[in-house]
């Protein structure tokens, strides 16, 4: 790749008529250094060329990160919307029905991490591929084979053989970047070849809904094809791994994201010596706190992670921790979010010993719990049975306390089959829910089940109406316990009209 610098100022004679400031020799110097060491590393990076084969339209529509919303991260160049073959003829059919939708070509980056031959990208450039070549700086052409990938941070790591001497970079992991540090972001956008951008650290450890990676916010242009190649900084080292733009348009607007060093070079020696990444895990589903629920139990917002269920005999039981507990800290360090504590958990091996410290009706717990290995995103992620009829009418001759604008009704077997309720789940069922009302507005739905309010056990209307009350005379939220379709959760419920309560 061949990269050409400005010619500095003192080597140009500018006239006179033009007012120009001449750069100070020190600022001439430190351009040509920063020149020099771009040049010195941008050999490392390289161009990938990915096939793989489409069955479906779904397929046609490009590859996206896992978890994240359609549009916002990188979308790999395929070929959609072709449905006919060269010929114009429609396609025919494979042997499972499927339509013989020609071979997607898609482009991305990546850069070698090591002389014989290691390469890190995205996951979501080398995904479901068929054959994966790789253009290096000096023109060649080389076949790379797939030797890990892993979802939950869209890193993978691929490799071409026959080589002891390729130009490579290392991960930095002690210099740790600053907001307002200038950056390089070197990649093959549009298919174009190596090409360098330049700017600025616009943020440090951005949530941008991944629960297993702060991403640093950068506004050197990147786009399609960037996925997958190295952020530098001035001195040449990679401070992380482009991988996501915002972009209404698909184009840079400025923002775009990558992987933090520290991660990737975590992530990428796992995915060298075993192939897989593996991750700590206690076995819990959570959820943030918000506002009202930190107002319901005399805590400041925005601390913890609230845990709404435990996975029978997981290690989060076995360790004593209850559904109901906010995990405040984790080996001392304190979690601000469900998301903090998810990344927290990751970092430990199976057998390590977590220390959790959890706030437990009003008081603070100690436990110890020896972490298990994290479940595939699909295990985890399995639905259970669909929820209720929502539009189904309500009956009238069925006798229902209202409650904040909820309709609630005894969970008995009319009920559960009225409203779709599985059977385990216990609790006091919500039978109606006006829309205008303090439970529409905070998101409460036919078909939801009260299982506690407080901290006890909600076995009738008249129950969760009494903690209702109580709450009302304290001037506080109502903190109710929620399962909906067999997923629990927690919800700080307002019980006065001055706001929504939010989930």
């Amino acid at each position: 790749m061949e990269i050409r610098g400005r010619p500095a100022q003192g080597d140009r004679k500018a006239p006179n008529n033009q007012g120009r400031n001449e750069e100070q020799p020190d600022e001439v110097e430190k351009k040509r250094v920063r020149r020099r060491r771009l040049q010195r590393v941008a050999p490392a990076v390289v161009s990938i060329d990915v096939t793989s084969r489409r069955t479906g339209p779904a397929a046609a529509q490009g590859l996206q990160i896992p978890g994240l919303p359609p549009g916002f991260p990188f979308v790999l160049p395929g070929q959609p919307g072709q449905d006919d073959d060269e010929d114009g003829s429609p396609t025919q059919p494979r042997g499972n029905g499927q339509p013989n939708l020609p071979d997607a070509q898609a482009t991305g980056s990546g850069f070698f991490i090591s002389a014989d031959g290691y390469i890190v990208t995205n996951n979501h450039v080398v995904e479901n591929a068929t054959t994966i070549k790789v253009r290096l700086n000096d023109k060649r052409e080389l076949t790379a084979r797939l030797i890990g990938r892993d979802e939950n941070t869209d890193l993978a790591v691929i490799k071409v053989d026959g080589g002891r001497n390729f130009p490579f970079v290392n991960f930095e992991n002690d210099a740790k970047p600053r907001v307002g540090d200038w950056v390089i972001a070197v990649g093959n956008p549009f298919n174009l070849g190596g090409t360098a951008t330049a700017g600025i650290i616009s943020a440090y450890g951005r949530d941008i809904g991944d629960s297993f990676v702060d991403y640093l916010q950068i506004d050197a242009p990147i786009n399609r094809g960037n996925s997958g190649g190295p952020t530098f900084d001035v001195y040449g080292r990679v401070v992380g791994v482009n991988t996501a733009i915002f972009s209404p348009s698909g184009g840079s607007v400025g923002i775009g994201f990558a992987v933090p060093a520290e991660i990737a070079d975590s992530i990428t020696k796992q995915l060298i010596s075993s192939g897989k990444v593996t991750r700590g895990y206690l076995g819990v589903t959570i959820q943030d706190v918000s506002t009202e629920i930190a107002e319901s139990l005399g805590i400041p917002a925005k601390q913890g992670a609230m845990v709404n269920d435990i996975v029978d005999g997981g290690p989060a039981e076995k360790g004593g921790v209850m559904a109901g507990d906010v995990i405040m800290k984790v080996n001392g360090k304190d979690i601000t979010s469900a998301s903090s504590l998810t990344r927290e958990v990751a970092v430990a091996k199976a057998g390590d010993t977590i220390r959790l410290e959890v706030l437990r009706s009003g008081r603070r717990v100690q436990l110890q719990v020896v972490s298990g290995v994290r479940p595939n995103e699909s295990a985890l992620n399995t639905s259970g049975e669909g929820g209720p009829n929502q539009g189904e009418p309500s009956r009238p001759q069925i006798d229902r306390t209202n409650v904040l604008g909820m309709g609630l009704v005894p969970l008995d077997e009319a009920a559960r089959r009225r409203l779709g309720v599985r059977a385990g789940v216990n609790g006091v069922a919500v039978d109606t829910v006006q829309t205008n009302s303090i439970a529409g507005r905070a998101g409460l739905r036919r078909g939801d089940v009260i299982e506690r309010v407080g901290d006890k056990a909600a076995t009738s209307p008249a129950d969760v109406s009494a903690a209702v009350e109580a709450a009302k005379a304290a001037k506080k939220p109502v903190l109710l316990l929620i399962n909906r379709n067999g997923r629990p959760q927690f919800l700080g419920l307002k019980t006065t009209e001055d706001a929504p309560a939010t989930p």
